[in-house]
């Protein structure tokens, strides 16, 4: 199973990638698919891309279920 996961981004740089933050993980991604993208913008990530933008709401309250979920299944 394959999961976008919702992601701040921190930092844009030149070359068409960005720093994002999930659950405290930092990581870098491309823009490519998604140029509008801005510093403080949250996104969905899915392999290695930042596939759309999301408001904040939808993005923390995914989260919050992601870390249910993981506390459920004891991870």
């Amino acid at each position: 199973m394959c999961l976008a996961i919702p992601s701040r981004i921190v930092e844009i740089y030149r070359d068409g990638t960005a720093l994002v933050e999930a659950m405290g993980v930092r990581r870098k991604v491309s823009l490519d698919l998604l140029e509008e993208a801005k510093e403080g913008d949250w996104v969905l990530v899915h392999v290695g891309f930042a596939i759309q933008r999301l408001k904040e709401e939808e993005a923390i309250k995914t989260l919050e279920l992601f870390k249910e979920i993981m506390e459920r299944d004891g991870s």
